[in-house]
This record gives structure tokens, C-alpha cells and sequence, in this order.
């Protein structure tokens, strides 16, 4: 085998051996999915409540980027638990990463203060 043969196999080896590997997505999702279709079902609003924040650990301790809606849905749960701080601490928080959330934020805000924004 001559020198460009065996430098075209190597290049094609490589090739096929990039084309195999996973790539990193770009939000980490852990069971956020899961926990949304809980949510629908009805299900405990505090168990979702502790996957979720579980979960937001797990992607803050892997330096990962959490997927839109999940600090929305982190501040829904809050809200339906009566905590009230911690429900806007989130949907800030939602916003502050994905500002085009903001005027839904600001709508969800203003309706659960009694329409005080």
C-alpha cells in the first residue's frame, strides 16, 4: 500500500469514527419532560416540585443549559403551592435566560400579584 492510500484510509477511518459520536445536545432535559406530563395528569404538585429542582441540580452540577419553559414550569408549581416569592424568583429567572419568555413572564406575574406590576 502506498503512502496516499494509506493516508485516504486513515482519513476515511476517521471519518466514519467522527460520524459515530453522540453529540452533546444543547439543553440538558433530565426528567423535565416527564415531570410537564405529570403536571397535566394531575399528579403531586410537590413530588414534580423535588424532580424538578433534583434535576435543575444534576444540570447546574454538569455546568449544562436547562431547556426553555423549565423555570416556568419550576414557578407554576410554586405558584399552585402558594409561594408566591419563590414562583417570581423563577419566572425572572426565566426570562433572564430566554427573553423572548418575557412578556408571558411579565403576563403571569401581573395576574398572580392581582394585577400590581
Amino acid at each position: 500500500m502506498d503512502s496516499s492510500a494509506a493516508w485516504t484510509a486513515v482519513l476515511l477511518g476517521s471519518l466514519v469514527l467522527a460520524g459515530c459520536s453522540t453529540p452533546r445536545t444543547l439543553y440538558q432535559w433530565e426528567g423535565y419532560q416527564e415531570q410537564v406530563h405529570e403536571y397535566f395528569k394531575g399528579e403531586s404538585k410537590e413530588a414534580q416540585l423535588q424532580a424538578l429542582e433534583a434535576d435543575l441540580q444534576k444540570i447546574k452540577a454538569k455546568n449544562g443549559a436547562v431547556p426553555p419553559g423549565y423555570h416556568a414550569q419550576l414557578g407554576l408549581l410554586y405558584s399552585s403551592l402558594g409561594k408566591g416569592d419563590q414562583m417570581a424568583r423563577e419566572f425572572e429567572a426565566e426570562k433572564a435566560l430566554f427573553p423572548e419568555s418575557a412578556p408571558y413572564m411579565d403576563f403571569l406575574l401581573k395576574n398572580t400579584r392581582g394585577g400590581a406590576n
